[in-house]
Formats: C-alpha cells, structure tokens, sequence
C-alpha cells in the first residue's frame, strides 16, 4: 500500500526529495517542512504529482 511520491519545494518549485507514503494513512498529499538547498533555507515541500 505505500507509494513514492515526489516533494517539491513550495518556493523554488524545484522537485528535491523523493519519500514513500502509506495511501491509507495519509490519503491527501503530503506537506512537510525540508531543507531547500536552492534557496538556502528550511521551505514547506509539498508532495507532486
């Protein structure tokens, strides 16, 4: 049931990290707070499509 999905930086709109996610727990996309290394500083990365 867990998938890989793709975050991208909400800032830059650059896709930086790749996680797994389990589709029954966290059916919504997924947003968490991760290094940027384009923009230097900690950004809300979403989970893209």
């Amino acid at each position: 049931m867990r998938v890989s999905v793709t975050l991208a930086c909400t800032e830059c709109k650059r896709r930086n990290y790749t996680t797994t996610k389990n589709k029954k727990n966290d059916p919504n996309r997924l947003e968490l707070k991760k290094y940027c290394k384009y923009c230097h500083t900690h950004t809300l990365h979403k989970e893209t499509r």
